[in-house]
């Protein structure tokens, strides 16, 4: 009979449900912790949920088969603008929203058969994880570890909140597509950057991540040494004496032409008070943005103050003081030296403006006017550490390193005692307020006697009110009748709650340890947190590289600190590995207006619709439901299995590279899979044991254990293809085929686990194969008896011959001049020289 997917699958999953095959148990064994990012729950599971979860699968099954007790759970990255923007578009409730989504995407996630502790599951908006998240924010606080301060942010005047800079592109908020404004807002900080060097240099233990994500942490952090320095300004408004700068190339300082200020620099604002002018430059800069990623694309414009400051090598000298949008406030001290003959930005703000471009250094050997000639056209920045002749040198000798250069400015700099060395990182404080309804509360209340005050613990959960309107845009919480109506925790009189929510940031930065007890009364339960901490596999795509990755680290560090981890959790992932995107392609027609319209995959036959209307195929991309290249996962599951979904999802292409979903691709994996089925089933009664397949499956044992410790999916997958033709081709028959099939069987469980279990049954295992060992390797039989050795003749392969692997020279010799192909080209006549090299080649010179 055809195996029977649907069945099949639903009866096993009962199966391991009914037994609790899953359940993760603090107990003797060695543990194992892998771990998926998160979802958030939009409402339906995708492709790319497949793709993530099945990874993580393979290697919880694999491990669990090993002896470990593993841990491999749920939950739900709840919180966020999604939720209230629909609330706004569709009426509603965002919890309801939320929580209904959550249901659909469960509904459809367990199909897949994952081996997941649905029992630890959670969502971030639950009123158990808020009041411990509440609970560490008081923890941290009292730690020293939060701060609040005015600060500059991005103000998105639609959705009317504060964004990240990661959240806004090309000067527009990523969901409303507002031009964000620069507001100052007093905000809530947890003080990152006091780790800014322990973040850094710990990447040099992380051997387990991918150096592209070490290498794009340590960028973010930004690690730099320069010089700190005062300008004297000549006629500057009091109190602006002088203006300090930071640079890291101090040893250019003899080329400046300029200081440009941050549009948001006390000066400018003192002078944008006082002058219209200034104050609509500073607008017009604000509209453009002010975050570095805007900045990069932007023109490069400026304001010319008509104040100057002194030149600190030079008091005769002055530099005049510009306004530019390309300075940004919250690195260094927002304001710079402009060196246009060494900068790329400042070359061409120069150019621009015509302000003078003056070498410091040129290539090797060069003079003063040569360099100048030179630079004038375009500016010369070599690396730091490549040899230079300085030919406006200051500090030390006229040929030598960048490098070596910048130390003796810093050194010149002390003595004369206008500047120090300074160690700075590019990493801020991270501001996790948010002006928005749908997060989780931060607990504290703000007295007139007082002043601001943490909520007392025994008052946690601080819940977010259910009866809000989103009828008009910002924040509900400061509408709400009552809800910010307190009392004070110090002195019991009348208070107002904090209406700004925290960062989701914030709660997919500590779920990892709340996973190792989620009933827990505080944050962690440190048993099972020593227990279950670290993550030994962390799974996810590349876009969370940076932040989330970052504010993790930053978390179980802080939950070090105040108790909640234990030191050795300081790194909470000791591995990490990113997947890559499941693609397809787009299919599109036009409109009578010429207008693109998409359609999905499964109207779409042959380069046609139904009506026969002939569409243009895009070649692969990101799935999309703009594009409608979607494939819902659940009805691949409906109309193949499960495992086919698995097995094609592992086995198209490297775990790290795209993966292009094709209906071929599945059709091929489901006919595979049948096909397995078929070997089972139609196993012959008779025959007798077969060396050759039991070594086949050895092999295939060791091949497929290492691969998957690799996280080389696909090659373990080709290993299994193979093993399957083996036992095809093979006449063994009883007990000898059925061993091999268990084998084959315990191989595939972490991928197919669905029809690995029905192979298992059928070749005679005992108890459910979830429950089996993994397999162990015969290492006499994965050594070769049998050797092929390729004969060249005359520097070309020609023909090979199969030898026994201790066979003499002389015999392999005679086996050569045997061979018909040999013969043919010697025709008769004695080779010039015939070399056996054992174990590897014959070469032939005729």
């Amino acid at each position: 009979m055809p195996y029977d997917p649907a069945t099949a699958e639903a009866r096993w999953q009962k199966a391991w449900a009914d037994a609790g095959s899953f359940t993760a148990i603090r107990d003797q064994r060695p543990k194992y912790y892998v771990l998926e990012m998160f979802p958030y729950p939009s409402g339906r599971i995708h492709m790319g949920h497949v793709r993530n979860y099945t990874m993580g699968d393979v290697v919880a099954r694999f491990k669990r088969a090993e002896g470990f007790s593993v841990l491999h759970p749920m939950g739900w990255d709840a919180f966020g603008m999604p939720a209230e923007n629909a609330a706004m578009e569709q009426g509603g409730h965002p919890r309801d929203w939320t929580y209904a989504n959550i249901a659909t995407m469960r509904e459809q996630l367990k199909p897949l058969g994952l081996s997941i502790d649905w029992s630890r599951e959670f969502a971030t908006c639950d009123d158990a994880y808020v009041a411990q998240q509440q609970a560490l924010f008081l923890d941290f606080l009292d730690a020293g570890l939060i701060t609040r301060k005015s600060a500059q942010v991005n103000w998105d005047p639609v959705d009317m909140t504060v964004l990240a800079n990661e959240q806004v592109i090309d000067g527009k908020g990523w969901r409303s597509g507002a031009a964000v404004q620069r507001r100052e807002l007093t905000q809530w900080f947890f003080k990152i950057s006091d780790y800014s060097d322990e973040l850094l240099s710990a990447l040099d233990g992380l051997s387990g991540w991918p150096d592209k994500v070490r290498l794009m942490q340590a960028n973010w952090i930004g690690k730099s040494r320069g010089l700190q320095f005062r300008f004297d300004t000549v006629d500057a408004p009091e109190d602006f004496a002088q203006i300090e700068v930071y640079t890291t190339r101090p040893d250019t300082l003899m080329g400046a032409s300029f200081v440009a200020l941050s549009p948001d620099h006390p000066l400018v604002r003192a002078l944008a008070a006082a002058d219209p002018a200034v104050a609509a430059f500073v607008e017009e800069c604000r509209r453009i943005g002010t975050t570095e990623e805007a900045i990069e694309t932007a023109p490069k414009l400026g304001f010319d103050t008509g104040l100057t400051v002194r030149h600190p090598l030079d008091a005769d000298w002055q530099l005049p003081i510009w306004i530019a949008n390309f300075v940004l406030m919250d690195y260094g001290t927002g304001a710079i030296f402009g060196s246009p003959a060494h900068d790329e930005r400042d070359h061409e703000f120069a150019t621009k403006y015509g302000l003078p471009i003056r070498a410091t250094f040129g290539e090797a050997g060069m003079t003063l006017e040569q360099a100048d000639a030179m630079v004038a056209k375009a500016p010369y920045v070599p690396m730091k550490s490549e040899p230079v002749t300085y030919v406006r040198g200051f500090a030390g000798a006229t040929d030598q390193t960048g490098e070596a250069a910048v130390d003796a400015a810093i050194a010149h700099a002390e003595a004369a005692g206008y500047g120090e060395g300074v160690t700075k990182f590019r990493l801020r404080d991270w501001g996790i307020s948010r002006q928005r309804y749908w997060g989780c509360p931060i607990p504290v209340v703000h007295c007139d006697k007082c002043g601001t005050v943490p909520e007392a613990k025994e008052n946690l959960p601080v819940l977010l009110p259910q009866d809000v309107s989103f009828d008009q845009p910002g924040n509900p919480l400061d509408r709400h009748p009552t809800w910010r109506q307190t009392t004070c925790p110090h002195c019991g009189g009348a208070a107002l709650r904090e209406t700004d929510t925290m960062d989701t940031f914030v709660d997919s930065s500590w779920y990892y340890a709340r996973f190792t007890s989620p009933g827990a009364a505080t944050p962690t339960d440190r048993a099972d947190a020593d227990y279950w901490m670290n993550v030994d596999q962390y799974i996810g795509g590349i876009e969370h590289a940076i932040l989330h990755l970052l504010y993790s680290r930053f978390f179980a560090r802080a939950m070090v600190k105040t108790g909640h981890l234990p030191d050795s959790a300081r790194e909470p992932f000791d591995a990490l590995f990113t997947q890559g995107m499941v693609t397809h392609e787009i299919y599109m027609s036009r409109d009578d207006r010429g207008r693109p319209v998409y359609h999905l995959p499964e109207d779409v036959t042959d380069g046609r619709l139904a009506d026969g209307t002939e569409v243009e195929v895009i070649p692969s991309a990101k799935m999309s439901k703009s594009k409608k290249n979607v494939v819902d996962p659940v009805n691949i599951v409906e109309s193949y299995g499960a495992d086919t979904a698995r097995w094609f999802m592992l086995s198209d292409s490297p775990p790290e590279r795209d993966v292009e979903w094709t209906a071929a691709g599945a059709e091929a994996a489901h006919k595979f899979l049948s096909r397995v089925f078929r070997l089972t089933e139609d196993a012959p009664a008779g025959g007798g044991d077969d060396p050759d397949l039991t070594r086949s499956a050895h092999r295939a044992i060791a091949e497929v254990t290492k691969s998957i410790e690799g996280f080389a999916f696909n090659k373990a997958v080709a290993k299994l293809y193979e093993l399957a033709n083996a036992v095809g081709k093979s006449k063994a028959g009883g007990e000898s085929r059925k061993a091999v099939l268990r084998i084959m069987a315990q191989l595939m469980a972490p991928m197919v686990p669905h029809l690995a279990e029905e192979v298992w049954a059928m070749a005679g295992g005992q108890g459910m194969l979830v429950d089996a060992g993994w397999p162990k390797a015969d290492s006499a039989m994965l050594e070769d008896d049998i050797v092929i050795l390729p004969i060249q003749i005359n520097g070309k392969r020609r023909a090979e011959i199969s030898v026994a692997k201790d066979m003499p020279k002389d015999q392999i010799e005679a086996m050569v001049m045997a061979d018909e192909t040999v013969r043919r080209f010697l025709d008769g006549a004695a080779p010039k020289k015939l070399i056996v090299v054992p174990g590897r080649i014959v070469n032939v010179v005729a």
